[in-house]
């Protein structure tokens, strides 16, 4: 009988978890990564988009708990080159990204530190380029009104394993890449 009752205990605890959790899917046509590479002493850079394949957000109680985002690196452009020509081609190929091996990118969210002045919240991330992870943090504007978030941080390429073949144009390459995001769900 005590069996029984534990058993009866859990499954109310765990429905009344499941009743709070909520998955929201991104929208795809309305969110997307914009990109900004620099060269290192030259005052020039690249701008381009890269989209999302699917997304989704989790919260509970209305709190975000977690969230993964799957990028589509075939997608990536740049500005400067429309017609998908020049350094587009040069960004999919080995010397960047590899997109022809690793098609997608993904960032999955870990943990989410809360502020209550505000809904800016500093996130905790894994992202995933060229099958690499690697842990990030970053600082998002939530609204859950508009249910957007917005965000946008740098990382270091090197670490991903983003290097061009090239020793010397490597070094003439800023390190940083620079993302500003949109989200919508």
């Amino acid at each position: 009988m005590k069996k029984v009752i534990i058993t009866i205990i859990t499954l109310i605890s765990l429905s009344a978890v499941g009743q709070n959790q909520k998955t929201y899917q991104l929208n795809k046509k309305q969110s997307v990564i914009n990109w900004k590479g620099t060269y290192a002493f030259l005052f020039s850079e690249h701008n381009g988009t890269v989209h999302f394949q699917e997304g989704t957000l989790t919260t509970n109680n209305g709190t975000i708990t977690g969230g993964t985002f799957v990028i589509d690196m075939n997608s990536i452009s740049n500005e400067d080159y429309k017609s998908n020509q020049g350094a587009v081609a040069h960004l999919k190929d080995t010397d960047f990204f590899d997109v022809k091996v690793f098609p997608e990118a993904k960032l999955v969210l870990t943990s989410v530190e809360y502020f209550t002045n505000g809904n800016t919240h500093k996130m905790h991330a894994n992202l995933t380029i060229k099958g690499v992870t690697k842990p990030i943090e970053f600082w998002a504007n939530v609204d859950g009104i508009k249910k957007t978030m917005e965000t946008k941080f740098k990382i270091d390429r090197t670490r991903w394993g983003i290097v061009y073949n090239n020793k010397l144009k490597n070094e003439a390459i800023s390190d940083a890449i620079e993302f500003y995001i949109t989200l919508q769900f």
